[in-house]
């Protein structure tokens, strides 16, 4: 006689939600992470390019990405955004405007990750395009990509919304 297979309740929004707020379910010790970057573009270009930088993920995958870090010391969002941007991109620039923060949870070895990651709109003001003053030599490229094309180089969608807020935002400061 055939017994028929048992079957696992499908997950739904609800559900796996549910799961996670169990007492207990997730073992992993949670750390939370903060960095600060953004989208830094070249207004006297007309096609308004953005300086990105490529990484290779944990898995090895290469991945187009903001320029972003952690702050130091007593630095705040905004200084850190500054700075990463300069040391990640060798492109020095100014804020113009917040663009809001993205948030998501990963896991590494044996702890949950739970990171914060605020960007703002900078303008360029000098330096060269380098990956040559990354003290973590985290970035392997980078490369100025059209405000236009971004979307489409960018690996990460939450990403690919920071740059169309960029877009959005950009007219109303005078370029």
């Amino acid at each position: 006689m055939a017994h028929p297979v048992p079957r696992a309740p499908k997950r739904t929004p609800l559900n796996a939600s549910m799961a996670s707020a169990q007492p207990g379910h997730h073992s992993l010790p949670t750390v939370e992470e903060i960095s600060s970057g953004g989208v830094i573009v070249d207004t006297s270009a007309s096609d308004l390019p953005v300086a990105i930088i490529a990484r290779y993920n944990r898995g090895g995958r290469l991945e187009w990405c903001l320029p972003k870090g952690h702050p130091e010391g007593e630095e705040t969002n905004e200084e850190a955004a500054v700075r990463e941007v300069d040391e990640e991109t060798g492109i020095a620039g100014r804020i113009l405007a917040p663009l809001g923060s993205i948030d998501y949870w990963f896991t590494v070895s044996n702890y949950r990750v739970h990171k914060t990651v605020h960007h703002f709109l900078l303008e360029a003001t000098g330096g060269e395009l380098t990956i040559e003053n990354d003290p973590d030599h985290e970035a392997v490229d980078v490369a100025w990509v059209p405000i236009a094309e971004l979307g489409r180089k960018l690996s990460f969608p939450n990403e690919r919304r920071i740059a169309e807020l960029a877009r959005e935002v950009l007219p109303h400061h005078g370029h």
